[in-house]
């Protein structure tokens, strides 16, 4: 059983987590090479967002949002 945890231990290890050793190493050279991850994430973080706004405002241009001052039937 324990070579059971073993092998999963090198599977993240060895293979799964290999390309962020290679960013970390990186980070010496480039950092901004080593944080392309980061920016990524950054990125697409903005984009969803303003795509929400947009979703938002197009809502609100329509009067399709609830503005009553109670948000529950019990106050």
């Amino acid at each position: 059983m324990k070579d059971f945890f073993y092998a999963i231990q090198d599977l993240f290890v060895d293979v799964i987590f290999a390309p962020f050793d290679e960013l970390r190493k990186l980070e010496l050279e480039n950092w901004f090479g080593a944080n392309t991850v980061s920016w990524i994430f950054i990125i697409v973080g903005f984009v969803a967002m303003v795509y929400w706004m947009l979703q938002l405002k197009g809502f609100n241009d329509n009067n399709e949002e609830d503005k009553s001052i109670s948000s529950h039937s019990y106050l």
